[in-house]
């Protein structure tokens, strides 16, 4: 059974068709990327997965159950994490503590069992040495390492990441990239990845899903979506190197 299910999901604003018709399916310990050109309606498909936009037609199954309306934290406790394509550390907090208000989400902790699982995802992500860090103290990369560890802290089952390469320098793509693919090997965690970085994506995808105004072009493994045609003209365009997809 899928983890996570989304079927016939189609989103208007206005004459805007922002999703149509787009399915998506993931199992456990599954690695998907969402790939697209600006626009193509990723984010809106990652908001409509978390219940920040409701879809005007389609279902969201979360191991079997309905979320298509359900609230965002239901759906977060549910085993669904996210992060952001702009992220928002809590700029008063230090790093430990933005982490403890992500285990926090789980109902019934009290604060030294926060600060023990913070800590625990802290350390397998490589910041444990940053916990009494203040935010505003830490490189770019090293801030949006900590907002995925405040997703990871939900415990969540998927995990759906907005562009966490955006920014960084090549040095801390390859650890992100690392810290990923340690996470789906030994926790079978599955994750959705939006990810402009195409070498990132190429690395670490089992399958790859293509969206094109809001419409699914393509899925597949990267081998053949490095070669489909229709993924070569709507996401390069004409003049580009079709070897980088």
């Amino acid at each position: 059974m899928n983890l996570l299910h989304a079927t016939g999901i189609a989103k208007r604003y206005g004459g805007l068709a922002a999703l149509s018709d787009v399915e998506l399916s993931v199992g456990e310990g599954e690695f998907i990327a969402v790939i697209g050109p600006n626009g193509a309606g990723k984010s809106t498909l990652l908001n409509v997965l978390t219940g920040l936009v409701l879809p005007d037609e389609g279902r969201v199954l979360l191991e079997g159950s309905d979320m298509t309306r359900a609230a965002t934290h239901k759906r977060v406790r549910a085993g669904l994490g996210r992060t952001f394509q702009h992220g928002r550390p809590f700029a008063r907090l230090s790093v430990l503590e933005n982490v403890m208000a992500g285990a926090a989400i789980q109902s019934g902790r009290g604060e030294a069992e926060l600060r023990k699982r913070a800590m625990a995802v802290l350390d397998q992500m490589g910041l444990a040495a940053d916990a009494q860090a203040a935010i505003g103290s830490l490189s770019y990369g090293h801030r949006r390492m900590v907002e995925m560890c405040r997703a990871l802290a939900c415990e969540p089952r998927v995990l759906l990441l907005d562009e966490p390469a955006a920014g960084l320098n090549s040095a801390e793509v390859d650890q992100l990239a690392d810290r990923l693919a340690d996470l789906r090997a030994k926790h079978r965690l599955a994750i959705v990845l939006i990810e402009h970085n195409m070498g990132m994506v190429m690395r670490l995808a089992q399958r790859i899903v293509v969206l094109n105004f809001g419409c699914k072009i393509a899925e597949g493994p990267p081998s053949e979506i490095q070669r489909d045609p229709a993924v070569l003209s709507a996401y390069l365009g004409e003049g580009h190197d079709h070897a980088r997809v």
